[in-house]
């Protein structure tokens, strides 16, 4: 890398095309073909080369049922992702760091960089969100454990306020026999 080339991409630009597919964090061929600045067909010409760098966890190909979900998602067909005909591959995150030594090109090594960060910052945010449901769930524990701590309090008020009844009637009771 002699000259730098200063690619900076949005961080939203990145961000949005990222897919969860199969449960899993992705992104698409043609969106990493357009990050990369190449044409899909070349970026899928080059992973083809070199299948054996792309395991089944850093790469899939979309089945055609998934495919067919995918353009009913949006509707119509169109130039854009919509318009699908061949079913896309699909990359991890480390298949996104495998592409770079496919593609070998300042600018795809520069791309992977910023959506590796990216990938990295979603995981954070996603475990962040992770810790906080936890949280709320105990604190929902809690407040249900409060809440039969509560009604049991309420309970034993109620039986409290019975009892007082009941001696003020014993109290206001006419007298009866011999004064």
């Amino acid at each position: 890398m002699t000259e730098s080339i200063n690619v900076v991409l949005p961080d939203e630009v990145v961000m949005r095309k990222i897919y969860v597919i199969r449960g899993i964090k992705v992104t698409l061929d043609m969106d990493l073909a357009e990050l990369y600045g190449v044409e899909t067909k070349y970026l899928k010409r080059a992973v083809r080369r070199n299948m054996y760098r792309f395991p089944s966890d850093f790469m899939f190909e979309l089945t055609s049922e998934e495919l067919k979900n995918w353009r009913c998602n949006f509707g119509t067909s169109s130039r854009d992702k919509m318009g699908l005909r061949v079913p896309p591959f699909t990359f991890t995150e480390h298949g996104v760091l495998m592409l770079a030594s496919v593609l070998n090109s300042e600018r795809a090594v520069l791309v992977n960089i910023q959506i590796v960060r990216i990938f990295i910052r979603v995981r954070k945010m996603l475990q962040a969100n992770n810790d906080i449901l936890h949280k709320l769930k105990e604190f929902e524990k809690g407040l249900s454990d409060h809440d039969d701590k509560i009604r049991l309090i309420f309970e034993y008020l109620k039986q409290l306020e019975g009892t007082r009844i009941e001696e003020k009637k014993f109290h206001e009771r006419k007298p009866i026999g011999f004064r």
